[in-house]
């Protein structure tokens, strides 16, 4: 007769002690993958907001360290500097919401059937208002508002005119194409539940394009941003009045404050934007 020198022991497959290992090491990774996931989340929230601090901190600093004459020291000054950033903050919303309330519902009617032979036009004129340089289109403007008595030719409407017609582009092609992405097979299945043409565009179609829609408005926030540094050139104000004081007088200081509080303001708003991307972002999209 032949023995097994196998021990009783590995024929019955793995103990409890086993099990309980492989469960501890289970919990151990799931709590390792928490705080790697906590880790990020914090990175991504505050990342950018220190980021930005430093970068004014820096600026601060390296305008305290110069020697400034009594024209640099006048523009420097807080209040100015806040009171521009606002009229700047405030060209950007309003030329941003506007376009919203015009560009998405366009969007809208260009991705209905009835109407979707006319999408091409409507492409068309965005990419007319994006197609001209942005500060032709400012002049543009700015001499058809001077041939109109009725309209003011300087100021805060036509800028805000302007960078309508400049960021109208991003934010009508993303609503376009996010109501185009979403599956047919969803829309005929909400139909085949009883809902309305307007209540499947309500309930199915815009929440499932809501993430393409509002990258669209980043960029157009973003875009404003950049292109409202024009807006002085027209009595809008802002904080192209900065660059460009730098710029005509040959102060380095100058200059790069506003170029670097205009950068700050373009990365400030994109982040803000992603949050409220972030929040408004339908759960599993």
């Amino acid at each position: 007769m032949s023995t097994s020198l196998t021990p009783p022991d590995a024929l019955d497959g793995p103990g409890p002690t086993d099990d309980a290992r492989r469960r501890q090491e289970a919990i151990a990774e799931d709590a390792a993958g928490a705080r790697r996931a906590r880790r990020a989340a914090l990175v991504r929230y505050l990342g950018m907001p220190l980021f930005l601090a430093v970068v004014l901190l820096g600026l601060y600093l390296w305008v305290g360290a110069q020697e400034l004459d009594s024209i640099e020291a006048r523009t420097l000054t807080a209040d100015n500097l806040i009171g521009q950033t606002r009229q700047h903050l405030a060209l950007t919303l309003y030329s941003t919401f506007f376009v919203l309330l015009l560009a998405v519902p366009l969007g809208i009617l260009a991705t209905r059937p009835r109407l979707r032979r006319y999408a091409p036009v409507v492409i068309g004129l965005g990419n007319a208002g994006q197609a001209i340089p942005s500060l032709g289109l400012l002049a543009l403007l700015f001499y058809l508002f001077r041939t109109q008595p009725a309209l003011p030719s300087t100021g805060t409407f036509p800028v805000v005119v302007s960078l309508v017609g400049y960021s109208f582009l991003p934010i009508l092609r993303n609503t376009m194409v996010g109501l185009d992405q979403v599956d047919r097979f969803v829309l005929e299945a909400g139909k085949g539940m009883g809902m309305s043409d307007r209540r499947v565009l309500r309930s199915i179609e815009l929440p499932l394009a809501v993430p393409v829609v509002l990258a669209g408005v980043r960029t157009a926030l973003v875009l404003n941003v950049g292109t409202a540094a024009l807006a002085f050139l027209f009595g809008g104000g802002g904080l192209g009045e900065t660059i460009f004081a730098g710029f005509q007088l040959r102060r380095t200081s100058v200059l790069v404050t506003g170029a670097v509080l205009v950068a700050v303001l373009a990365l400030l708003i994109d982040y803000l934007a992603g949050l409220v991307e972030e929040k408004l972002t339908p759960k599993g999209l």
